[in-house]
């Protein structure tokens, strides 16, 4: 029973990343194909880097989940401080700006997101202080303000950038992780009260953001300017109805919807699949959350319950805000769908944490 058990999830995790990876190629297709083409005079632009990527990104899958999941408590903190060199490395001359920011380092051929790597290093270094200091995170000078410490250089680069999107995510990801190792919610709350009035100025001094707050109360106030994205996304879902229009059949990707193949992609599939196509992603995510749950309950040990839960949540977080904004439920952030929205350092970083879960699959406690 044991042996079928690891088997069924290793299994069941691995077919739903393909799936939502497989998905992802021929939703970018369909959402860039006719962009591209007007952009770079090939249609199959962002298609043929998404599947070398997804190549790239499968083949380090399968190298991690052949590792044992404990090498990475062991550099933890080397991963960590080399994603704050990444960050310093953005304001180098490899450094890469575009739409008013600065996100990206190019390297020869390469054009690498930083904050994609942090988000994986940050839950890494979670997971391994949680599980070594799990009996000390009531205390405040021991266990619960080191990590926020370490935090705190992240959310600061990634606020320059400016990627407040990624900043929030991990924020989120790392209150969820010391609320579930038991910190006490007088700290949390404490700290997110604090964390107020320096969010609301960081939004107050940008005209753009403090437009898109705004936007995000009254989306219709301005539909040509700063509510554009968000009207033409509810209007790409609105038109997909229950069965869609059909694959590659879409309006919105004419030019009309901006990132439609990346910040928006959920917003095709609305279109073009309807609400069945839109139901099947839900279904999809919500399965690698509930194996991802059931994986980190199942975990030999204390590192990689946190470290499941924290992948997961990365994953899962991802999804839910991506989807939230193009639905405008949330302002928009520019956040990708994970495993499906088009961008290299993204994809990758995601299939390497499907592969460390693999791992954790691998070693399930025996139950008795």
């Amino acid at each position: 029973m044991y042996l079928r058990e690891q088997f069924k999830i290793y299994h069941s995790l691995l077919i739903t990343t393909v799936l939502l990876v497989g998905f992802g190629v021929i939703m970018v297709y369909s959402a860039s194909g006719i962009s591209s083409g007007e952009k770079f005079h090939d249609p199959y632009y962002f298609l043929k880097r998404e599947i070398l990527w997804a190549t790239v990104g499968f083949s380090l899958l399968f190298l991690i989940s052949r590792f044992d999941y404990h090498y990475f408590a062991k550099i933890s903190k080397p991963l960590l401080l080399f994603s704050i060199f990444l960050f310093v490395l953005l304001f180098s001359p490899l450094g890469v700006s575009a739409g008013g920011a600065r996100r990206w380092l190019r390297i020869g051929p390469l054009t690498l997101q930083p904050s994609e790597l942090a988000k994986l290093a940050v839950v890494v270094y979670l997971a391994e202080f949680l599980s070594r200091k799990r009996k000390k995170i009531t205390e405040f000078a021991t266990g619960f303000l080191p990590p926020l410490i370490l935090l705190a250089p992240f959310v600061i680069f990634l606020l320059w950038e400016p990627d407040l999107g990624t900043a929030i995510l991990i924020l989120m990801v790392s209150f969820l992780l010391l609320f579930i190792a038991g910190a006490k919610l007088s700290y949390l709350g404490s700290l997110f009260l604090c964390s107020l009035p320096a969010f609301f100025l960081f939004i107050y001094k940008s005209p753009y953001r403090r437009a898109r707050i705004l936007t995000f109360f009254q989306p219709c106030a301005d539909p040509q300017g700063i509510g554009y994205q968000i009207n033409q996304s509810l209007i790409a879902l609105g038109s997909g109805g229950i069965l869609g229009k059909g694959l590659g059949k879409g309006a919105q990707k004419l030019f009309f919807l901006p990132e439609s193949h990346t910040d928006f992609i959920f917003s095709i599939v609305g279109e073009e699949l309807g609400i069945f196509g839109t139901l099947f992603l839900l279904f999809l995510f919500t399965f690698l959350i509930c194996q991802g749950k059931k994986l980190a309950q199942d975990s030999r040990d204390a590192f990689g319950y946190f470290l499941a839960t924290g992948i997961t949540l990365m994953i899962g977080l991802g999804a839910i805000l991506h989807i939230g904004v193009a639905m405008g439920v949330f302002p928009a952030k520019g956040t990708p769908l994970p495993l499906v929205s088009y961008g290299g350092s993204a994809l990758v970083v995601s299939l390497m944490a499907i592969g460390i879960l693999l791992n954790i699959s691998t070693q399930l406690e025996e139950k008795i």
